[in-house]
């Protein structure tokens, strides 16, 4: 079992920041993906950013690219999303998401059928 909590979300202006935290807990090493995906009102669950437990360059969304930056501490079993130059297109709530299985195709790390544990999710909003 593995619990994931995030924190972070909240209200901003559009061209403002915000930083999500995800803390994971319990079967940790078990972990190879940690990710984030998000979900606005009406539409379907979304890939956002991806890394691996250990090693390897964070993957990203097209439409995140250049203004998130998704990170690790492995110490703290926690990654953050730094989140700048908001949209309100990016209003949404995100979700962590743990994926305890490797994979090497290219954007398997994207699917979201492949996550075995998910947090409660937080809400982000950007107003223009």
């Amino acid at each position: 079992q593995v619990q994931l909590v995030e924190s972070g979300g909240g209200l901003v202006q559009a061209g403002g920041s915000l930083r999500l935290s995800c803390a994971a807990s319990g079967r940790t090493f078990s972990i190879y993906f940690m990710s984030w995906f998000r979900q606005a009102p009406g539409k379907e669950r979304e890939f956002v950013a991806a890394i691996r437990w250990s090693g390897d360059s964070p993957y990203y969304a097209d439409s995140v690219k250049g203004r998130f930056t998704l990170s690790r501490d492995n110490p703290k079993n926690t990654v953050y999303l730094q989140m700048n130059n908001l949209k309100p297109e990016d209003t949404a709530v995100y979700y962590c998401a743990a994926d305890l299985q490797n994979c090497f195709s290219s954007g398997c790390y994207a699917q979201r059928h492949r996550y075995d544990y998910w947090g409660q999710g937080t809400q982000v909003t950007v107003s223009s």
